[in-house]
């Protein structure tokens, strides 16, 4: 991306050469970098090829007249946003709008006075600039935002701000995962935070990427604990199968990191998937909120994963008839969740039936 830490580039565009060679001698005294196009597929060739700051556009070319041109550049992505000043020797007001229409940001009738051509380029090219900065700015602001919240959720807040940074949120189907790291408290006890700091990065660093994977969003992070779900923002018919691929794939991993790194042999992994109606949505205040989900399914989730053993994959009743054809799985005996009047119905997933061993 360009932003102009090296001298401005121009684009001249004219199908007379003479009046090419006049522009270009009023502005080569001020070290802008010129390039010369003597029809309209040759200034786009040049732009696709140099990316300019400014275009400076005759108008009357055979061919390809200066507001073919502009509408081109204006239908594509890279071009866009580069200013244009079209030289005319049309004066009628009908031309202006004309070019307007086409994406001309400004005017100047030949013939044209040098003092005011300069000042018009300078003017565009601080625009330029300044759209330049804010390029990199808003760049910023989203790598800064896709480190704190999933991609999807980034998208979606960008895609509408006033709309979804609002409180509140709506019901819909979700399955949510909640993974553990257990004995990461004793492991934490016996080492030093450094050491602690890097394990549990080192751990989810692995892990996490299993849950994009699998078009699902990660929710946040509990100390040693990961919560994430899927069918929200972007609606899914197959959560719970998304879900449980997941979890094996996590189990995978930290079997396999357990298998090379001594110094997790104390740890182990137990996961706990609930399928159902949640609220989703921004949860919190004015300053601070969270994109989550809220109710008995997340609950549910949780207490699962509470209860599985390290290496372990428990899910609710729900869950396992979704995805009961393309898993390997028994039921546990029913299990007596904190906060739940009754037992609940638990089944050990062992294995994804397509999944490679």
């Amino acid at each position: 991306m360009n932003t102009q830490t090296k001298n401005p580039r121009i684009v001249v565009v004219d199908d007379n050469p003479r009046n090419v060679k006049l522009v270009t001698s009023i502005l080569k005294p001020t070290n802008y970098e010129v390039y010369s196009a003597y029809s309209g597929k040759e200034a786009l060739s040049l732009v696709a090829e140099h990316s300019p700051d400014l275009i400076i556009l005759d108008v009357l070319m055979p061919e390809m007249d200066g507001f073919q041109v502009a509408r081109e550049l204006r239908s594509k992505p890279e071009s866009r946003a580069i200013p244009i000043l079209m030289l005319t020797a049309l004066q009628e007001m009908e031309d202006k709008v004309k070019g307007l229409e086409a994406g001309a940001d400004d005017f100047l009738t030949k013939p044209f006075n040098a003092v005011e051509l300069l000042a018009r380029t300078r003017s565009l090219l601080r625009i330029k600039q300044l759209h330049n900065e804010l390029e990199v700015k808003n760049g910023l602001l989203e790598w800064v935002l896709t480190h704190y919240i999933s991609k999807e959720i980034a998208s979606e807040i960008l895609s509408d701000p006033e709309q979804n940074l609002q409180l509140g949120g709506r019901s819909c189907q979700v399955s949510v995962l909640f993974a553990d790291i257990r004995g990461f408290t004793h492991f934490a006890e016996q080492h030093k935070a450094a050491h602690v700091t890097q394990t549990l990065n080192s751990i989810f660093n692995v892990l996490v990427p299993a849950i994009f994977d699998n078009h699902g969003t990660l929710d946040k992070y509990l100390g040693d604990a990961i919560m994430a779900f899927y069918g929200a923002p972007i609606p899914s018919l197959n959560s719970s199968e998304q879900a449980i691929r997941t979890a094996c794939t996590m189990q995978k991993l930290f079997a396999e990191m357990y298998a090379q790194t001594p110094s997790i042999q104390e740890l182990g992994l137990g996961v706990g998937i609930c399928t159902g109606e949640a609220v989703v949505g921004n949860i919190g205040s004015e300053q601070l909120m969270d994109y989550t989900v809220i109710g008995n399914t997340p609950n549910t989730a949780k207490r699962l994963q509470e209860h599985a053993r390290a290496g372990q994959i428990l899910v609710d009743e729900y869950t396992y008839n979704e995805i009961q054809n393309i898993v390997e799985a028994r039921p546990v005996e029913p299990l007596n969740l904190k906060g739940r009047s009754e037992l609940v119905r638990a089944y050990d997933v062992t294995a994804v039936k397509d999944y490679p061993a």
